[in-house]
């Protein structure tokens, strides 16, 4: 374990400054020293760990270690270091997420890798272990009575649905409140709440949700007060109950209020709750609910960000407050001199520059483990105590990543060029000037809803150590700035959405940011998509583009994938395009526009963006006479999972790069 900064193990807590104190490391800072990027090899390293978190007692840690064909969940006691139990779930299985529920015990759920899909994919099995690896046990999932697995866990009954663990319950600590989600062919599953035994698994009926596809909020005591939902319309609806005892009413259904609203939790007392709503135009606003009056007010709005996460308290049963993706993550809290926000606001103090997350805490809320992570840092584990005011470092989830050696993400903002405001970010590569730099526009995938933001991304930075800045854009259409920016992507794909990727990349170079005559576009999925329209509409403005795990086909996108599957997903897919012509805004019937080379890459298995779109664009290439490259892996999905396979796509994508647009 490789040590951040030695004078960071034991900070002094400065009451009057509220600030930790510590050794100062400006000098070294100032000091001129080469950089020497990481090396691709450095940024396809799985992280040491996935995630940590301390036991109620203090007396363990418990671990998700990342191995290839599988993870497994480490418990190790605090005294020694050594292992005290683990689970393993079997080949092709990942721990997703975890919880101690009680001083030695821990219930866990996971991912499964299924045949020739991509990724993991989540499987709805709840199981749970003892912190010394006994009473490993089912508790909940569609595997049981008799099935094997290979390892020590014991199966229980099986059932034909997804559970998922919600909340503990404070007056009966042997049980935990979970969400099970029906197992249905076409249909929006109605799911329920139920009380789940933490020993023995026996369950028994608590609730019953008023809406499909719901998701629950409970109140400090652990009562179900909110289900939010939506059937094959996608319209939200929100429900709140006054109790356990309550019927269901009715708070918000967004066909009529034309706003969404989503309950984030409640205060520590349950007097109030709050929740993220909607506005006519700008960013979404956090409103305080109050549960005798049923009256809401606003708490506060960000001048043009969406809250991004709720800040919760070191117990984890109340909401404090928000954090917003204002360029870079702000916290706000309802009460900033409160003993929760103090931790919160005082290791933001000592950790400039960083985003804070406490991730667990003892019961007695001494002991509070703490994410610390930035653009430049994939995140350090570390231990605040609260008595003793230190704090130490714990673990890091990269430890061979040196954020001297990484880049820098800088944010940035401009006006398209019918005045929409677009925020984006740049990725500087390390050691280099913001001038005239080979440029790699990024588009994100989804396109809906996703956002690029302010993080370390392995991808994005593995570019920039080889000498490329990366312009990433939130154009319309992207979530994070209200329903309107949101709202203003529909049925934009190839149109206005597209115009927002040309505006940033003539903006990066109008700047003197980007070097013109060295402009290449790569994205995924959606972001594929993007990639193939832009040297089709502007085919002088770029120099290549990499297409991957991309859709390219619009019509074809309507009748072959997975999102058609449902009503919901056909609900989508025609508010999204709508009834248009499709295909003149297809990049497979544009190829004799596009003049550069152009790179592709698929998984024969892909349900989301099927093969067919990157086999028909390759072949409407070829025969434009467009120079193309291609990498399809018949047993991958939608992106590449399997380690040699994503070796060589980068090292393939680095190469295409460096020889249409090579950075020195």
């Amino acid at each position: 374990m490789r040590i951040r900064s030695a004078g960071l193990l034991c900070l002094i807590w400065v009451l009057s400054a509220g600030q930790l104190c510590a050794q100062d490391a400006d000098s070294a800072a100032g000091q001129a020293v080469a950089v020497v990027p990481h090396s691709l090899d450095d940024f396809l390293r799985r992280d040491s760990i996935e995630d940590i978190r301390i036991s109620p007692d203090g007396k363990h840690f418990a671990i998700i270690v990342p191995f290839e064909d599988r993870s497994i969940l480490n418990i190790v006691s605090r005294a020694d270091g050594s292992t005290t139990g683990y689970v393993n779930p079997g080949p092709n299985v990942y721990v997703s997420d975890f919880v101690w529920v009680a001083d030695e015990r821990i219930l866990l759920w996971v991912e499964q890798k299924f045949g020739r899909l991509d990724t993991p994919l989540p499987t709805g099995e709840i199981f749970a272990t003892n912190a010394d690896g006994s009473g490993q046990k089912m508790l909940f999932g569609f595997r049981g009575e008799g099935s094997k697995s290979g390892t020590r866990i014991d199966r229980g009954r099986k059932e034909r649905a997804s559970g998922f663990v919600i909340d503990k319950l404070t007056n009966e600590p042997k049980k935990v409140l979970i969400s099970i989600w029906p197992w249905t062919d076409r249909a929006e599953p109605y799911s329920r709440i139920e009380e789940l035994d933490i020993y023995s698994g026996r369950r028994k009926e608590v609730a019953k949700a008023p809406v499909q596809r719901a998701s629950f909020v409970t109140d400090p005591g652990g009562t179900v007060r909110f289900a939010t939902g939506a059937g094959a319309s996608n319209r939200v609806l929100t429900y709140y109950r006054a109790s356990a005892d309550a019927e269901w009413e009715l708070l918000n259904d967004e066909s009529v209020s034309e706003k969404e609203m989503h309950p984030l939790g409640f205060s520590a007392d349950g007097a109030t709750a709050y929740l993220q709503i909607e506005e006519n135009d700008g960013p979404d606003g956090v409103y305080s609910f109050d549960t005798e009056s049923g009256e809401s007010q606003l708490a506060y709005r960000s001048e043009y960000a969406d809250p991004i996460r709720s800040l919760r308290s070191v117990s984890g049963r109340a909401v404090i407050g928000s954090a917003f993706m204002e360029e870079k993550p702000k916290m706000r809290f309802f009460d900033r001199k409160s003993a929760d926000a103090i931790v919160y606001r005082t290791m933001a103090a000592n950790f400039k520059g960083s985003t804070v997350r406490i991730d667990s805490a003892t019961a007695d809320g001494q002991e509070v483990m703490v994410l610390i992570s930035s653009d430049r840092s994939p995140g350090d584990y570390y231990l605040f105590d609260r008595g003793a005011k230190s704090v130490n470092l714990v673990f890091s989830k990269g430890e061979w990543i040196n954020p001297e050696r990484t880049a820098e993400v800088r944010p940035f903002s401009l006006k398209a060029r019918d005045g929409l405001t677009l925020h984006g970010y740049l990725t500087i590569p390390p050691g280099e000037e913001a001038s005239k730099l080979p440029l790699i526009v990024h588009p994100h995938g989804g396109p809906y809803g996703v956002a690029d933001g302010w993080h370390f991304d392995a991808e994005t930075q593995m570019l920039a150590a080889r000498g490329y800045a990366v312009l990433q854009v939130n154009f319309r259409g992207s979530g994070g700035y209200g329903r309107r920016h949101m709202n203003a992507g529909t049925r934009e794909w190839g149109k206005a959405m597209q115009d927002d990727l040309t505006d940033a990349t003539k903006w990066a170079i109008a700047e003197g940011l980007a070097d013109g005559e060295r402009v290449c576009i790569y994205g995924a999925s959606y972001g594929g998509y993007a990639a193939l329209m832009a040297v089709a509409k502007e085919p002088d403005l770029y120099q290549c583009a990499v297409g991957y795990i991309g859709v390219y086909d619009l019509p074809l996108m309507l009748r072959r994938g997975d999102i058609q599957t449902r009503r919901s997903g056909r609900t989508y897919l025609d508010e999204a395009l709508g009834n248009q012509d499709l295909a003149s805004v297809s990049p497979v019937n544009l190829a004799a526009q596009i003049k550069v080379p152009v790179f592709l890459a698929a998984g024969g298995e892909d349900q989301r963006a099927p093969v067919d779109h990157t086999e028909a664009m390759e072949k409407a290439l070829k025969k434009a006479g467009v120079p193309v490259q291609t990498l399809i892996y018949p047993d991958e999905g939608h992106g590449f999972f399997v380690e040699e396979h994503r070796r060589e796509f980068y090292q393939r994508l680095l190469a295409f790069f460096d020889e249409h647009i090579g950075a020195e």
